[in-house]
């Protein structure tokens, strides 16, 4: 992953950076009345939410949903790292719908298995997959994703997170995911033991950025 090649709009993604960061400090003594424990957590959402507004968070499974959160107030605030969702939760019928867009792009279904998988298969349907941005975001989440249980998945999508219990093994593309082999057992991924040998941050009441 690099920078972008476009100085001005590099120039633009750091001024936005910078006044999100300002929004947030804003916003904390508002947060405080909101949430007094969390105020610097619920500022950082609601900062982001300004400067990725088109994101639905809706629809993610609740530990998804818990865990995508909690890991990005820690890259807000530690790091000054900002990470949007650029798709999270799709219904059967929209990912049905991007499949078949890309079966009819690329002429197969195997082709398109390569970048987007059938409604029975996808992790979005589920609402534990994540399409995150800037690329830096993404950047930071594969570097320390691992402690909120998010990995990235495919060697070809920088950009494609999801939540998992046991660390996965990285598949090339969608198109070596086979979901349904799970009745069996034999899920497609190791059963390693989490980096961390415990449960995410976010779950301890005393550990966490959600002070």
């Amino acid at each position: 992953m690099h920078r972008s090649a476009n100085p001005p709009l590099a120039i633009k993604a750091r001024v936005l950076a910078s006044l999100t960061r300002l929004v947030a400090v804003s916003l904390v003594p508002v947060a405080f009345c909101r949430a007094p424990g969390r105020a610097r957590f619920t500022a950082c959402q609601w900062a982001l939410a300004l400067r990725f507004p088109a994101e639905d968070l809706r629809g993610l499974a609740p530990q998804t949903l818990a865990a995508f959160t909690h890991a990005r107030a820690e890259a807000f605030w530690r790091d000054k790292q900002l990470i949007g969702l650029t798709s999270g939760y799709r219904d059967p019928a929209e990912q049905h719908r991007i499949f078949a867009a890309e079966v009819a792009r690329t002429g197969s279904v195997a082709a398109a298995r390569l970048r987007v998988l059938p409604p029975e298969e996808s992790g979005h349907v589920r609402g534990l997959a994540l399409d995150v941005r800037p690329t830096e975001g993404a950047l930071w989440l594969e570097r320390h994703g691992w402690r909120y249980g998010l990995y990235r998945i495919y060697d070809n999508e920088w950009w494609h997170f999801e939540y998992r219990t046991v660390a996965p093994v990285r598949l090339p593309s969608p198109a070596a995911a086979r979901w349904p082999r799970r009745t069996h057992g034999d899920e497609p991924w190791r059963r390693a033991p989490r980096p961390d040998g415990g449960r995410p941050p976010y779950m301890n009441a005393t550990a966490g950025p959600a002070a």
